[in-house]
């Protein structure tokens, strides 16, 4: 008879509003990275050229985003026992990278330009950079509203981009109708890095969001010291270490410890009242507690600190029902 393994957890996201979102994305803005592309070429507008390559990282991100979604509705394995579901982590980390690296890129394009200005079509910039700026406004209110419905760090990351590719249209319009009225054609390049510069700050913060993630660092949202207090307070408890607090991807959390137990507790009541309180508390659903006797399991000073006095004495109060 074959044997499965049981997980309390399903490791997997179902994200049909974030899946729906991000085709519609994609589509749209490979259309429009297509048109700043020739209308950047036509018109020598180095800012139409930097947002077209700002838009093409979007296709990448977006490509990335919607494999992350469909590979988190895979079932785990006996390989991947926490499913797929950090690639979406890791799909943010290559997103904000990319973002990273086309903002230096343009700030370096943009230095070339301004020692050697071209003669920029301002007509077509304007009629480009236009439709552009529509296009930027659905794209970030369908995004936004994505991102109200699901909590998805890809999401996050798209949003991101398309915040700076509104600020790149509105940039892109400012500086055209500028240098009509001032014929400063150096104002073209200053704009595309300061466009460079909105980039970069979206890049930034989500290889930050994504870093943390993947360093398993504890979340923002929660406290481990008031965590560790509220767990020790659990009758029969005597103390708690080794506590570990991580993110697998967006809402999903794992939490790990190990803890001293009073002689005359009931071993599974104790274990059963630190999940409830951490299911109902801090709603965290994937927690694993392990047992451990000082006189037993080797903790150095530590433990024989605790083996040699009597810490139960003091009465404690179940926090949650049993």
């Amino acid at each position: 008879m074959k044997k499965y393994d049981y997980h309390h957890l399903k490791h997997v996201k179902e994200q049909q509003e974030s899946k729906k979102t991000l085709w519609v994305t994609l589509f749209l803005t490979l259309f429009f990275t297509l048109v700043e592309i020739v209308g950047g070429i036509y018109a020598n507008s180095l800012a139409l050229l930097s947002d077209s390559a700002h838009m093409m990282s979007d296709v990448l991100a977006l490509g990335l985003s919607i494999t992350a979604v469909y590979l988190a509705t895979r079932n785990s394995n006996k390989k991947y026992t926490f499913g797929f579901l950090r690639f979406e982590v890791l799909a943010s980390f290559l997103n904000g990278l990319a973002l990273a690296v086309i903002a230096i890129g343009i700030f370096i394009e943009g230095i070339k330009r301004i020692m050697n200005p071209i003669k920029v079509d301002l007509q077509l910039v304007l009629i480009v950079a236009s439709i552009g700026l529509l296009v930027n406004i659905v794209l970030t209110i369908v995004l936004i509203r994505s991102t109200k419905a699901e909590n998805n760090l890809n999401i996050k990351s798209a949003l991101w981009h398309f915040i700076g590719d509104l600020l790149n249209s509105v940039g892109v319009i400012i500086s055209a109708i500028l240098i009509y009225f001032t014929n400063l054609t150096i104002l073209d390049p200053l704009i595309s890095i300061i466009i460079g510069g909105v980039i970069l700050i979206g890049g930034v913060k989500i290889i930050r969001e994504s870093y943390l993630i993947l360093m398993e660092s504890v979340p923002e949202a929660y406290n481990l010291d008031a965590i560790r207090e509220d767990i020790s307070n659990i009758e029969g408890v005597q103390d708690v270490h080794e506590l570990h607090l991580w993110t697998i991807t967006t809402d999903h959390y794992s939490l790990t410890a190990h803890v001293f137990l009073c002689d005359d507790s009931h071993p599974f009541n104790v274990i059963k009242n630190i999940n409830n309180l951490l299911k109902e508390k801090y709603n965290l659903d994937h927690s694993t507690v392990q047992i451990e006797n000082p006189a037993i399991n080797e903790h150095g000073k530590y433990g024989r600190d605790f083996f040699s006095v009597n810490k139960c004495t003091k009465t404690k109060t179940i926090l949650l029902r049993s």
